[in-house]
């Protein structure tokens, strides 16, 4: 482990337990601009969870959608509130029965409907929490959690995926897609990779085995059929890809909004269905991916990284478009 791997879990395991802590947090809806320092009380750890010191977060699309209030009618009031749901650390205290101990390095992905990972400390359930090994970095570590999760459910609860099957991937070279080629490549799948142009060579190193530039290319005439279609972006849709679905093929998007709603009930009894998923915290999703990363099947790309307590310029740089990986915040 190098040495800035190694002083980054060394701040968690180290940072004292007091009264209160730093966090990032927002007191009403808007840009990132609202996003700021502020001193809070640091959680209280109730019976079966894991009271985790945080060395690294990721952000995700949810995170300023949350923010800018797109969620607003399903998430009322609450200020003020961290963002975040991926954690990398270690865990600063557990009961003594638990599956952990003190100074386990861990993610999680936390299981607070509101969030809460940006700051110094943050608790979850003891169910979604997994170790990770000393050769996986704190920095790739946390940005496993929700976009991995993510891409394992969609592929395999959602999609079904068996093997041999033909996997199209809409999004291919972003912080979900990524993991969606290589799990797909896993379960030995013919891989379809739809991206920009110059994430060529990114998806293909990922371990697709053809590749469309969205700008050229209009998967659904393109005159081939699938077994599986995730769109990963969030911009395709059903109708248009059953198409070109084989004729009992699945369709998953992680567009959660009315009309993919709708779709997911009216195709249920469909031999083509469409499903939006969100996705659910779950340690035995994370150690699956983990177990992958150790089998050499899983490469973590990293767009940027940024300070904690520049959490508005991570968010400013997802919400441009990050073409390639994931945006990670480290806790110093």
């Amino acid at each position: 482990m190098s040495t800035q791997y190694r002083e980054a879990d060394a701040t968690a395991s180290e940072r004292p337990i007091g009264q209160t802590m730093q966090a990032i947090v927002y007191d009403d809806y808007g840009e990132a601009d609202v996003l700021h320092r502020a001193e809070l009380p640091i959680p209280r750890r109730l019976p079966g969870q894991l009271l985790l010191s945080v060395a690294a977060s990721s952000v995700n699309p949810i995170d300023y959608r949350l923010r800018r209030g797109e969620m607003k009618g399903l998430l009322p009031f609450g200020f003020p509130r961290i963002p975040g749901y991926d954690i990398s650390g270690t865990v600063a205290d557990c009961a003594p029965d638990a599956p952990f101990k003190p100074g386990d390095r861990v993610i999680a992905y936390l299981d607070y409907i509101r969030g809460g990972a940006c700051a110094d400390f943050a608790v979850c359930s003891v169910g979604v929490a997994a170790r990770i090994p000393d050769t996986l970095p704190t920095e790739e570590a946390a940005a496993i959690p929700l976009a991995g999760t993510t891409a394992l459910q969609s592929l395999r609860d959602h999609g079904k995926i068996r093997a041999g099957q033909r996997v199209l991937i809409n999004g291919a070279s972003g912080g979900v897609g990524m993991f969606a080629v290589q799990v797909a490549k896993s379960y030995d799948c013919h891989v379809t990779a739809i991206a920009s142009a110059a994430n060529e060579d990114f998806c293909r190193e990922l371990g697709a085995d053809v590749f469309y530039d969205y700008n050229k290319v209009d998967f659904t005439k393109a005159g081939e059929r699938w077994d599986l279609i995730f769109d990963a972006a969030g911009k395709s849709g059903y109708l248009a890809a059953r198409a070109v679905l084989t004729d009992s093929g699945r369709f998953v998007s992680t567009e959660p909004d009315v009309q993919g709603i709708m779709m997911s009930l009216l195709t249920t009894p469909l031999s083509k269905r469409g499903k939006v998923m969100l996705a659910k915290p779950c340690g035995d999703d994370l150690r699956a991916l983990i177990g992958l990363y150790e089998l050499g099947k899983l490469k973590i790309t990293l767009d940027s990284q940024f300070p904690m307590s520049e959490t508005a310029a991570a968010h400013r740089r997802i919400e441009q478009g990050v073409d390639r990986g994931k945006v990670v915040l480290i806790n110093s």
